[in-house]
């Protein structure tokens, strides 16, 4: 967490908030949060600077300002707030962006992952982790063809190749499963084993689940909510991510909880059979 879903939400809420406003000065309390450039050049570069949009690609929200980019990357429970000046800090507060109409914009972390990169204006695409990203997971740019030729080319389980972020971008944890539930996919099926229906079916899944959640405003697991301090209700939809035990809503299973590449995994074991190569 935050996925994909969770990171537009936090865009659309933000550009409600905070669109327009000028930095007057910014507080950096946990220094690491800053990747680039040093939190000096950085506080300084931002003075004067304003908001004119919010943009999302993948998991990296893009804070769009009047001469640079600022590429902010949540990780897994990086949160924004907008607070008025004399507000309380809440603990795991580490930067602030102080502005002239004596808002606040806060940025939370509990576990401090989050990592904020500032890059010339309209050249956050060519930044280093955005630059191997997969395409948006929309029609228009995530390609059945596309999607095919790189299962083909990898012998990886689907999951942990789902999770990479090359063959479609926004996947985390908890869609991966959802889409793999969908799809009736086992999460370690090898990528090149998938009959062409298969990578239809993930392909549409894929599409499926991740707009639903964006419509849901994300899910919310443990601490998540958007920029407006609103909940996401994809967590109602769920059908295995943290549903261990319960029956499955297709043949009445109890849904189970594995390990794949080191990631807590939910499959129904009597929808989602790991098949052997050439089985059809």
């Amino acid at each position: 967490m935050p996925e994909l879903p969770e990171v537009e939400a936090v865009r659309i809420g933000l550009e409600q908030l905070v669109l327009e406003k000028e930095i007057l000065e910014v507080a950096v309390f946990w220094p690491r949060i800053i990747e680039s450039p040093e939190v000096e050049s950085f506080q300084q570069a931002l003075i004067g600077e304003k908001i004119t949009g919010l943009q999302r690609r993948g998991k990296f929200l893009i804070i769009k300002l009047t001469h640079y980019d600022l590429i902010s990357h949540l990780r897994m429970e990086g949160k924004y707030e907008c607070h008025q000046r004399d507000d309380d800090i809440a603990k795991h507060t580490h930067v602030i962006f102080k502005f002239t109409d004596e808002t606040e914009l806060r940025y939370l972390d509990v576990r401090k992952f989050g990592r904020m990169n500032l890059v010339p204006k309209d050249q956050s695409l060519n930044y280093k982790g955005i630059l191997k990203l997969g395409p948006e997971p929309i029609p228009t740019e995530f390609k059945l063809p596309d999607f095919r030729e790189g299962l083909k080319k990898s012998h990886k389980a689907i999951k942990p190749l789902l999770l990479e972020q090359k063959l479609v971008t926004g996947l985390g944890n908890i869609y991966v499963d959802e889409a793999l539930f969908a799809a009736q996919i086992h999460p370690e099926q090898p990528a090149d084993s998938l009959t062409m229906t298969e990578s239809e079916e993930l392909y549409h899944a894929i599409i499926g689940v991740l707009g639903r959640a964006v419509e849901a405003g994300g899910t919310t697991i443990r601490t998540y909510k958007n920029a407006l301090g609103e909940a996401g209700k994809f967590q109602t939809e769920l059908k295995v991510y943290g549903q261990t035990g319960m029956p499955c809503v297709t043949c009445g299973s109890p849904i189970i909880k594995l390990k794949v590449a080191q990631r807590g995994t939910h499959i129904c074991p009597n929808c989602q059979l790991l098949k052997k190569m050439g089985e059809n």
